[in-house]
């Protein structure tokens, strides 16, 4: 969550909780490319699959994917990697929790941004494709300055899926939360 004076805070992110991650857990370095996408699963869905009617450009983020999409596609990505014997047994790919996403992207920072608080919103170009820099479309992954912690596309480019059902912070102090259990839409 964040402080209830921050700039165009939206009314969701609160009220704050201080959250606790008890176990590690890895994230992608980059959003899962519509290359990635179609090489496991056969189809891109993307619809910014092409520029403007240019080539095909497999290294946007795939977008235009269900929740369910997305979990299939996890459950699809550790069947692949577990009979290839690159992942152990007991460890399988997932959507991360809220909690977890947001953890991620500030990377160990407690400013709006991984990279500062920026108010009027001066570096943001540096760091996110959003509405006003895009042209209205994804771009290929990697091209904007990562967070601190080497993740790229943590502010922008594309809405990401989570795992948790969306809903209201606790509030105070939560360990692992895991978000509601029912809900009408997940957190995006």
């Amino acid at each position: 969550g964040s402080p209830t004076n921050e700039v165009d805070r939206w009314d969701r992110e609160g009220p704050q909780t201080a959250v606790t991650i008890s176990r590690g857990f890895w994230m992608g370095k980059y959003l899962v490319t519509q290359g990635d996408y179609l090489a496991l699963m056969g189809s891109n869905p993307s619809l910014f699959s092409t520029n403007n009617g240019y080539a095909e450009n497999l290294s946007r983020p795939v977008e235009s994917v269900s929740w369910f999409d997305a979990t299939d596609y996890c459950t699809q990505l550790t069947q692949r990697e577990r009979a290839a014997g690159r992942v152990a047994t007991n460890c399988m790919y997932r959507l991360p929790t809220e909690a977890e996403w947001e953890y991620a992207c500030r990377g160990w920072t407690s400013t709006r941004f991984s990279y500062g608080d920026d108010p009027g919103y001066t570096n943001l170009t540096n760091y996110a494709w959003y509405g006003d820099n895009s042209g209205a479309m994804t771009h290929p992954v990697g091209q904007k300055l990562p967070n601190p912690w080497g993740l790229y596309d943590m502010h922008g480019n594309v809405w990401e899926w989570c795992q948790d059902w969306c809903g209201t912070y606790p509030g105070g102090i939560a360990v692992d939360p895991q978000g509601p259990k029912s809900g009408s839409y997940r957190v995006i």
